[in-house]
C-alpha cells in the first residue's frame, strides 16, 4: 500500500506551535533621517524577525528583489553574528524568517540568499518547502577567495567558494538578461530547388518533398537577411518550438518511407518571410537526425538590431572584488563584508529601476548601498550596533557623493535619502508586581492607535472618530474612557448603511446589546489571544 506523505526537512522544534509574532509600530529617528525627505527608503534598527513582520501591512506583495546574507551557522548567536546557533535552533530562526520574506515578495519577484556550504544544503530544502521546488531557479557559485588565500592553518579544506541560492516567487517572475548583438552571422544559407518534388500532406500541411538530386543547399560566405539558418532537430528542439514538434511528429523516422538524404519543404509553418520551411533527413543509413532552416524572423527584420539572449552565468570569480571591498563606503566590517560588484550583478538580474529590494540582514550596508546607487528603492534592517555605526555612515556617504564601489561604473554623483526607523517597544508588558500585562507606559495615546491598527489588520488613519479602515465599510475606533451603551450609540450616528466598527477600549460596560455591525474588544485581553508580545529576538 502506498503511503502519503511529502519530502522534507524535519528538526527539533519546527513545528512547535507560536502565535505570531507582534507587529510592532516603526517609530521615525527623525535626527538620524538623511537627505531628501520626500524618499521612501527605510533603514530599520531592530531585530529582524520583528521588523519583517511590522513591514507585512504595507509592503507585502511589493518587494521585487530580497538579497540576504545570514550567519552561515559555521560553528564559529544569531542575533549578534557570533555565528554558533545549534542546528535546529538556526533553521527555526531561518525558516520564519524566510515565511516573512516570502510573503512580502512580489508575484514576480526574487529571493538571493547568499550562504555556504556549512548549512546550504539543508537552507535549500527549506527553500524548496516555502517556496516550492519549481521555484528554484539556479544556485550562483560565487568564488569568494583565491586558492593561496590561507583563512587558517589548522584547516584541512580551504574555503573558497560560496553560493547564492536563486528563487522566484511564482512563474510570473522573468529575471533581466544581457543580449549580444548579432546581426545576421549566422544566416548564411539559401536552397536552391532543382527538381520539382512530390506533393503530399504530412500534420494537415502540404509538404513538397524533393529527392537528393533535386536540390542544393547553399553556404554563403556573409549572412544577410534573407539568408537561412541550419538548425539541427534535436534535444530539447523537439518540444521547443512548432519546427521541432513538426519535425518530432511527421518527419522522425520518415526516411523509412522517403529514403535518406531529403528534402521536405513545408508550408505554412514558421514566424519568418517565407510561408514555407525547409527539413531535411537523414543523411545515411544507420543516421536519424535532421535539420531544419529558418529565416530572419520578422519581429527581427523589424528591429534596428538582432540580439541574442545571453544565459546567466553559474560562476562568478569576484575574489578580487572581495580582497578589496574592505574600504567600501567608507566603512569597515571584517570578515562578512559583500562587495558592490557582486550586489550590482545581483540586482540588475532581478530588479527594475524604481523596484523595492530589501535586505533584512544588512550588516555594513552593502546591498542598500548599491541599491540605492542603482535608483531601486529599499529597505535595510540592522538589529546592532551596526545599524548605526556602519548602515548610517555609509548611506550618508553614499547620499554625500560616495565614489568607492561601483560608483564610477553606474556614474554616481550623490542625492536621494532615506528615513531612519526604529522598532517600537511591545505594545502590552507584563505588570511589575502582578502577572497580568498592561499597556506599555511608553505608548502615546497615538501609539496606542496605530499599534492595534497593525495588529488587527487595519490602515492607521485618523478622521473624525476612527482611527483607522480596513476598506470602505469596516472602521475602528480605540478609546481608553469607559464604553457603554450610550458610548456606542454615539459612535454609531457616524456609520453609514452596510458600515461597521470594531472598537478596543480598556474599559467596557458587561451587560451591553450590542448592534450587528459593531464589535467591542477588550485592551489587554483580545490582544493577547491575536500574537506574541514578548518575542524581542527569536
Amino acid at each position: 500500500m502506498q503511503k502519503k506523505g511529502k519530502l522534507e526537512l524535519t528538526w527539533v522544534g519546527k513545528y512547535d506551535e507560536e502565535k505570531p509574532v507582534e507587529p510592532r509600530i516603526l517609530l521615525e529617528d527623525t535626527e538620524k533621517s538623511y537627505g531628501d525627505p520626500d524618499s521612501e527608503n527605510m533603514l530599520i534598527h531592530g531585530d529582524n524577525l520583528i521588523a519583517l513582520q511590522a513591514l507585512q501591512q504595507d509592503f507585502a506583495g511589493k518587494i521585487k528583489c530580497i538579497y540576504i546574507d545570514p550567519p552561515y551557522n559555521t560553528g564559529s548567536a544569531f542575533e549578534y553574528y557570533d555565528d554558533d546557533v545549534e542546528h535546529s535552533i538556526w533553521l527555526s530562526l531561518m525558516r520564519k524568517r524566510l515565511l516573512l520574506l516570502h510573503s512580502l515578495l512580489e508575484d514576480d519577484g526574487f529571493l538571493c540568499c547568499h550562504i555556504d556550504d556549512s548549512e546550504s544544503h539543508y537552507l535549500k530544502v527549506v527553500l524548496d518547502e516555502i517556496f516550492g521546488r519549481s521555484n528554484y531557479l539556479t544556485s550562483l557559485y560565487i568564488r569568494v577567495r583565491y586558492p593561496d588565500k590561507t583563512l587558517k592553518s589548522d584547516m584541512d579544506f580551504h574555503k573558497e567558494i560560496e553560493q547564492v541560492l536563486v528563487y522566484r516567487k511564482s512563474s510570473e517572475a522573468t529575471p533581466n538578461f544581457d543580449y549580444d548583438e548579432v546581426g545576421y552571422d549566422k544566416f548564411i544559407y539559401a536552397i536552391e530547388e532543382l527538381g520539382t518534388g512530390k506533393e503530399i500532406t504530412l500534420g494537415g500541411k502540404t509538404v513538397t518533398v524533393f529527392e537528393k538530386n533535386e536540390y542544393k543547399i547553399i553556404k554563403k560566405p556573409d549572412g544577410d537577411e534573407y539568408g537561412l539558418k541550419e538548425i539541427w532537430a534535436t534535444g530539447t528542439i523537439l518540444d521547443g518550438n512548432s519546427s521541432g514538434r513538426f519535425f518530432r511528429d511527421y518527419l522522425n523516422g520518415r526516411y523509412e518511407e522517403d529514403g535518406y538524404g531529403v528534402l521536405y519543404k513545408v508550408y505554412g509553418i514558421g514566424d519568418d518571410r517565407y510561408d514555407y520551411r525547409y527539413f531535411t533527413g537523414p543523411k545515411r543509413q544507420g543516421a536519424t537526425k535532421g535539420k531544419y532552416y529558418q529565416g530572419v524572423p520578422i519581429d527581427k527584420l523589424e528591429a534596428e538590431k538582432i540580439e541574442r539572449k545571453k544565459p546567466i552565468g553559474g560562476f562568478y570569480d569576484l575574489a578580487g572584488s572581495f580582497g578589496n571591498c574592505r574600504h567600501e563606503g567608507g566603512v569597515e566590517f571584517r570578515s562578512g563584508k559583500k562587495p558592490e560588484a557582486l550586489i550590482e550583478m545581483i540586482i540588475r538580474y532581478f530588479s527594475n529601476r524604481n523596484d523595492w529590494v530589501l535586505d533584512s540582514f544588512l550588516g555594513s550596508g552593502s546591498t542598500t548601498a548599491t541599491a540605492h546607487k542603482m535608483n531601486r528603492r529599499w529597505i535595510g534592517i540592522e538589529m546592532g550596533d551596526h545599524a548605526y555605526t556602519l548602515c548610517k555612515v555609509r548611506m550618508d556617504n553614499v547620499i554625500n557623493g560616495d565614489k568607492t564601489g561601483i560608483s564610477q561604473k553606474v556614474n554616481w554623483r550623490g542625492g536621494g535619502g532615506y528615513h531612519f526607523y526604529e522598532l517600537a517597544p511591545s505594545l502590552l508588558v507584563k505588570n511589575d508586581k502582578l502577572p497580568v500585562y498592561q499597556i506599555n507606559p511608553t505608548y502615546t495615546f497615538e501609539m496606542l492607535c496605530e499599534a492595534i491598527c497593525k495588529i488587527e489588520g487595519f490602515k492607521y488613519k485618523p478622521q473624525d472618530v476612527f482611527h483607522g479602515h480596513s476598506s470602505e465599510k469596516r472602521f475602528i475606533h480605540v478609546t481608553t474612557e469607559f464604553v457603554n451603551a450610550e458610548y456606542i450609540r454615539s459612535l454609531s450616528q457616524h456609520l453609514d448603511e452596510e458600515q461597521s466598527l470594531l472598537i478596543y477600549a480598556t474599559k467596557i460596560q458587561s451587560d451591553m446589546m450590542l448592534p450587528d455591525n459593531i464589535e467591542v474588544k477588550k485592551i489587554p485581553k483580545d490582544l493577547l489571544d491575536k500574537c506574541d508580545f514578548e518575542s524581542e529576538v527569536r
